[in-house]
């Protein structure tokens, strides 16, 4: 079998239908004749990049609620120093 680079482009829209349409892996290669071990070797080196646009927008209103508590416990606590408590173990 012939070894060839597969445009950027197209491994991106090979990796959209595996991930966002649901097609089989089996069906996907057969398609564009790719290996199937090509197709999981992609799928494996994208498991440690970038978030998908879910789980990023997940972590961005956490991090929007955690904020928030720290702004207000940063408030209460300044609070609490002015009314001369002493606050430490």
């Amino acid at each position: 079998m012939k070894k060839y680079r597969v445009a950027p482009e197209l491994k991106t829209q090979i990796l959209a239908r595996i991930k966002n349409d649901g097609v089989p892996v089996s069906q996907v290669a057969k398609d564009h004749g790719i290996s199937e071990k090509t197709i999981y070797a992609w799928i494996a080196k994208g498991v440690s990049g970038e978030p998908t646009m879910k789980e990023f927008l997940k972590l961005k209103k956490e991090n929007e609620q955690l904020l928030a508590v720290v702004g207000k416990l940063t408030i209460d606590l300044s609070t609490l120093k002015k009314r001369g408590f002493s606050i430490g173990a």
